[in-house]
């Protein structure tokens, strides 16, 4: 029997497995069962357990293993109608309660979960599983400073439970807490002991969140040399060098990412503003446009490539872009100035003029955009409203003699 699980024979398993359950002591029923478990074969495994109940209907421990395949299979009700059924006085009771929150919270049930849990505690104030399972619960929940405060009681007892280093979940609840500094110093603990890519990740995202950029790019770099397809790590690693304005290996690792994941919009945004800082706008609008291709309604990399036409002059550009994002329904105040001045600069007044009208809602506080209309709006001999135009940026810049000159002119 053993070997036919170990190899992975269905088939023989069945054929030998009525045979077994008849003539095997209850205790080596209990190990095949827990070794199907291991190897995958849940329905076999409940066959198993199925069979032990039937010879230990009062055993409470059976109930709570059978229980566990049985959610494990997507057979919820006779799992709870199980787990429901042990009796309070047994000491299995807060297994069983554990196994229950462990269901209510995988359901998003989380309030559920943690009545139960709190129960088990209840019985069992001292058990490190229990409060193990309370941390988890409290950590998905978004209650990290709870979830933190128990990881570190039970990191001052023991390094490990159930399978998890207390140091590595330390530093990400305190990561997700935006405790940064000492999420960082739980990321190197656990290194001490184990060296994962999440760790590495870990704990180079938590340098770049303190300014630590050195430290981010070797623990990133370490990373990839473990694992070249840890794909996040290149975008990081990148911004990484930017921040130490090491910008040609910035672009250079970026786009070592890109030959990794060429399906992943944040890189060639990123390599196009690293292209930019690098100046070669040319390549910058490249990957601009490579990452519109994957998300026509990527807004960043949208505005960027305008900028970057706006500086070129390169009017029919903005345009086509502008009108294609709008036939597709997608509308974006954000790129009105650089529109309506495309417009106008294209000749095409009475559509400059429109755009220009809708976008002065949300830009009627920007003088760079307000000082465009104003001159759009003179070279339109529409005098009257340039002065109001002024006086709106008079308002905005008192102290800009520019504007009073202006104004002057116009009266």
């Amino acid at each position: 029997m053993i070997q036919a699980i170990q190899n992975g024979e269905l088939q023989q398993i069945n054929i030998l497995l009525e045979t077994f359950l008849l003539n095997e002591q209850a205790d080596v029923q209990y190990e095949i069962a827990d070794l199907l478990m291991q190897y995958g074969f849940l329905s076999e495994a409940d066959r198993v357990f199925e069979h032990l109940q039937f010879l230990f209907p009062d055993e409470a421990q059976v109930a709570i293993d059978r229980a566990s395949v049985l959610i494990e299979l997507g057979e919820e009700d006779e799992a709870l109608q199980l787990l429901m059924g042990i009796d309070s006085e047994t000491p299995e009771y807060p297994q069983s309660l554990l196994l229950l929150a462990d269901y209510y919270q995988m359901q998003g049930l989380y309030e559920v979960a943690e009545l139960r849990i709190t129960e088990a505690l209840e019985l069992l104030p001292n058990e490190p599983l229990l409060q193990f399972a309370k941390a988890e619960l409290l950590f998905e929940t978004g209650r990290f400073t709870e979830a933190a405060r128990i990881y570190e009681e039970l990191h001052e007892k023991q390094k490990e439970i159930a399978g998890v280093l207390l140091a590595s979940r330390l530093a990400e609840v305190f990561r997700a807490g935006g405790g940064y500094e000492t999420a960082m110093d739980y990321y190197m603990e656990a290194l001490e002991d184990t060296v994962t890519p999440d760790l590495l990740f870990g704990s180079a995202y938590a340098a770049f969140q303190t300014e630590k950029f050195e430290l981010a790019t070797k623990q990133l770099e370490d990373l990839k040399e473990l694992d070249p397809d840890y794909f996040s790590a290149y975008l990081l690693l990148a911004e990484s060098y930017a921040m130490m304005e090491d910008n040609k290996r910035a672009l250079k690792i970026i786009e070592e990412g890109l030959k990794r994941d060429e399906y992943e919009k944040s890189f060639y945004l990123f390599a196009g503003k690293m292209a930019l800082k690098n100046n070669l706008p040319n390549e910058a609008v490249h990957y601009l446009q490579e990452a519109i291709a994957l998300d026509p309604e990527y807004m960043e990399a949208i505005l960027v490539l305008m900028s970057i036409y706006a500086n070129q002059e390169r009017y029919e550009e903005i345009i086509e872009l502008y009108e294609n994002l709008k036939n597709n329904d997608f509308d974006w105040s954000a790129l009105y100035p650089f529109v309506a001045d495309a417009y106008a600069k294209n000749e095409d007044y009475e559509r400059a003029c429109e755009i220009y009208k809708i976008a002065y809602n949300d830009f009627k506080d920007e003088p760079s955009f307000l000082e465009k209309y104003c001159y759009f709006l003179i070279e339109e001999g529409k005098r009257e409203e340039a002065r109001s135009i002024v006086n709106q940026l008079i308002a905005l810049e008192p102290t800009e003699q520019q504007w009073l000159d202006l104004l002057y002119t116009l009266e």
